[in-house]
């Protein structure tokens, strides 16, 4: 069976470029008995998937119709006999229409109207067609709808929850552009080498119905509903119970015994009701799997680079010396040892002192220039009695410039004498404790990650359903972080030999009397 859905797979995805997810949700829905959405503008190949998906059953019929405001039900479930009306019944010739499908393709769904919607509930739902005053068993299998858009009538709220798997189809990235310009048109015409029957179908989904979940799956279903209901996502009882036996679907058309923890991924198709929840739901399968090794990285990223600071801190640490008496020590331009700190002398300009402006000045250096006692009596002073008035009161310039606070002086810092910081053994010992705990912690991440490498690409290679989807998103995350994790390593193992390489002041030994 595995084999021979691989063939299917390469039948349908022929012709079509990265659509390798919706050919499998197709294919899947159809197995389980489900309808598939896809949401995505117009010239995304959704229709050719839908007919595609139709030859790979042997003898049943294809239904394809757009629906437009002004549909009809003549247009979906066939005319009205002219005979029955003749007899006063009510009976409608549906072959060839959609009560006689088994596969149909159904573009802009939401654009039904109540005269038609009832009807397609009951075929969707119930696989039966009202036809006047009967019920009638219908053959479909599966329908494959296509929209612009969800709907924001709530009238429709019912017939968007019958499609059980609800996919976004996006036009072709430029990546693949080329490949999409290169497509022959002898491969969107081959035929699929094997079919399946009605009765495969119903085998498949005989088998799989006595498929269990596994533990680890069950706790996720638990887990993923208590996440939905604080996000306020609704799940009604009838979709969990769906989501479960397409699920098992999956497992048994897999070759597993039970549903796993990996197959649960594909809720992240049937579990959301507004596009913008999709990556916040496979967001929640990567941190619920252990699987986020993004969010690992930057985290031990931010961890190596506050060591690292600390480990430069501690190197550029310095004492400042100090003389018998404790006081600090300072070296002057000249080369002298000092105790003070810095030089102040009288400023001057051509030799005349110079002056600060008065204190209600903003700037009273004059941007360090100072002002002569010419400059000071023409712009702070009245010219017939030199004075200015500071503080509430009136100083004339005499009294101003005898004022030492007055004077504008320069300023030489002095250089600090320094020695080296020397650290206690204990500090060094208790930090090399800590790294190495580090160095074990991100040992342990980095193995881990490496585990799942290989568990994930043996997943995405083995797995017929999950191809081309989240686990391929995961792998190609954990192929490109597992180097970065390495490279974190090595630089703590750095760090813990430069915080080994601190200084240490031995202490004389103190002989034992």
């Amino acid at each position: 069976m595995k084999k021979q859905l691989k063939n299917i797979f390469s039948y349908i995805e022929s012709g079509l470029i990265e659509r390798t997810v919706p050919v499998r949700l197709s294919l899947l829905a159809a197995l389980s008995g489900e309808h598939l959405l896809l949401l995505g503008p117009p010239g995304t190949a959704k229709s050719e998937m839908a007919r595609k998906l139709c030859n790979v059953f042997s003898n049943i019929n294809y239904f394809e119709r757009l629906l437009t405001r002004f549909s009809v039900p003549e247009e979906l479930f066939g005319p009205l006999s002219i005979k029955a009306l003749e007899k006063d019944r009510y009976h409608r010739l549906t072959q060839r229409y959609l009560p006689d499908a088994s596969v149909a393709f159904i573009d802009e769904i939401f654009k039904a109207n109540s005269a038609i919607l009832n009807s397609l509930l009951t075929i969707l739902n119930e696989r039966e067609f009202d036809n006047g005053n009967v019920r009638e068993k219908i053959p479909l299998i599966s329908v494959i709808a296509a929209s612009n858009e969800l709907p924001e009538d709530e009238s429709l709220d019912a017939l968007f929850d019958r499609f059980m798997i609800r996919y976004q189809v996006k036009p072709v990235t430029q990546e693949e552009f080329a490949s999409l310009l290169n497509i022959s048109a002898a491969s969107t015409h081959e035929r699929p080498v094997e079919k399946l029957s009605i009765s495969d179908i119903e085998n498949i989904q005989e088998k799989a119905a006595t498929i269990k979940l596994s533990k680890k799956s069950h706790d996720l279903f638990c887990d993923l509903r208590i996440y939905l209901s604080s996000k306020s996502v609704y799940i009604s009882d009838r979709r969990w119970r769906k989501a479960l036996k397409i699920l098992q679907v999956c497992a048994f058309t897999n070759d597993k015994s039970e549903v796993n923890e990996w197959d649960c991924l594909l809720l992240t198709h049937i579990l959301w009701q507004q596009p913008e929840q999709i990556a916040d739901l496979n967001n929640w399968f990567i941190e619920y799997l252990n699987l986020d090794i993004y969010a690992s990285a930057k985290r031990i990223e931010k961890l190596v680079l506050a060591w690292e600071n600390k480990l430069e801190e501690d190197k550029k640490k310095s004492t400042h010396k100090t003389n018998a008496n404790g006081a600090f020590l300072y070296k002057t331009p000249e080369g002298k040892t000092t105790t003070q700190h810095e030089r102040v002398s009288l400023a001057e300009r051509n030799n005349e002192v110079l002056f600060l402006a008065p204190p209600d000045q903003k700037d009273r250096t004059n941007q360090g220039k100072g002002y002569t006692l010419i400059e000071l009596e023409n712009n702070f002073f009245d010219e017939s009695y030199k004075q200015t008035h500071i503080d509430g009161r009136w100083v004339d310039v005499q009294n101003y410039i005898n004022n030492t606070q007055n004077r504008l002086v320069n300023r030489i810092d002095f250089e600090a004498l320094v020695e080296p910081f020397y650290f206690s053994q204990n500090y060094i010992d208790n930090q090399c404790a800590e790294l190495s705990g580090v160095i074990d912690d991100v040992k342990s991440i980095c193995a881990h990650y490496e585990s799942m490498q290989s568990d994930v690409k043996t997943i995405s290679e083995n797995h017929i359903w999950l191809k081309g989807g989240l686990i391929d998103r995961i792998g190609f995350d954990v192929e490109k972080f597992i180097p970065e994790l390495t490279s974190y390593c090595q630089r703590f193992q750095s760090l813990l030999h430069g915080v080994g390489s601190l200084k240490i002041k031995d202490f004389p030994k103190v002989p034992v009397k």
